[in-house]
């Protein structure tokens, strides 16, 4: 695709390094102006430089903390004034490995209102506009953790399973209006989150431990696929169609006017039955 062609603008949230960094870099290859959102300046400006000499595309840097308030607020106001911006990555986020228990609850807190509450916010401010232009695509990113929280911090996991849960929500919403979500769910990958986190990455088992350009690159791909979840490590996804499929078929069966009757409550309706 030529330098004047173009899919539109991608805004990618945690863009100065890791795995946003690797979505600018893909995006703007595949012709995606950027707007990259990060709280380091340099790392912001240097990457920008790199992209525009390489790809040619156009890249605006804007430096912000999503947990202040006013730079959340303007990256809100982008979203919504900018009608150029077809896709949303919301890939901000921080984690924790300590248990719950040895956990500082500010820390906790911080947590939340940047992978919940940043992330729905920009949400919900990109979603009228697309809906409205009847197109455009949010690519949240989750963690495998959303559905095994057991794996690290409690409340990381719960954040991450909030991610997941709202995605789903948004796409069954969304998808009749022109709007794809998805939600990528990542295992353990190479890149600064460990150190953040308290557990460096050199501390895994390398087995396990993805880089950040095939996090992404599967990732895309699974975007290409159509798929709603992508899981880059999984190697069967029959196996989440099956975990999903079970979860919907339940769903019929969680509301009702009666206990179960394995709780042997005595019941009117129960005993007409």
């Amino acid at each position: 695709m030529s330098a004047a062609e173009t899919k539109g603008t991608a805004l990618i949230t945690g863009a100065s390094a890791g795995i946003g960094a690797i979505y600018a870099d893909r995006l703007a290859r595949r012709g995606y102006d950027l707007i990259l959102v990060a709280r380091n300046k340099n790392r912001l400006a240097a990457l920008a430089r790199r992209l525009e000499n390489e790809t040619g595309r156009s890249v605006e840097t804007i430096a912000a903390d999503l947990n202040n308030k006013a730079d959340l607020a303007r990256i809100e106001t982008t979203l919504r004034a900018n009608p150029s911006i077809t896709l949303l990555v919301n890939n901000a986020g921080v984690g924790a490995t300590a248990p719950l228990l040895d956990s500082d609850v500010e820390k906790m807190d911080e947590m939340i209102r940047l992978n919940v509450g940043a992330l729905t916010r920009l949400t919900y401010a990109a979603a009228p506009g697309f809906v409205a232009r009847g197109g455009g695509t949010i690519v949240n990113i989750a963690s495998s953790v959303a559905i095994s929280p057991e794996t690290l911090n409690g409340v990381y996991g719960a954040s991450k399973a909030f991610v997941l849960a709202l995605s789903q929500s948004l796409n069954h919403e969304l998808a009749g209006k022109g709007v794809r979500v998805q939600t990528v769910l990542p295992g353990a990958t190479a890149t600064e989150f460990w150190d953040i986190a308290g557990l460096p990455v050199r501390n895994l088992p390398s087995a396990i431990v993805m880089s950040a350009q095939d996090t992404v690159d599967a990732a895309l791909a699974g975007l290409d696929q159509g798929e709603i979840v992508t899981i880059p490590s999984l190697p069967d996804k029959a196996e989440w169609d099956a975990f999903d499929a079970a979860r919907r078929a339940m769903s019929a069966r969680l509301s009702s006017a009666v206990p179960a009757r394995r709780y042997n409550i005595r019941h009117p309706r129960l005993a007409e039955a």
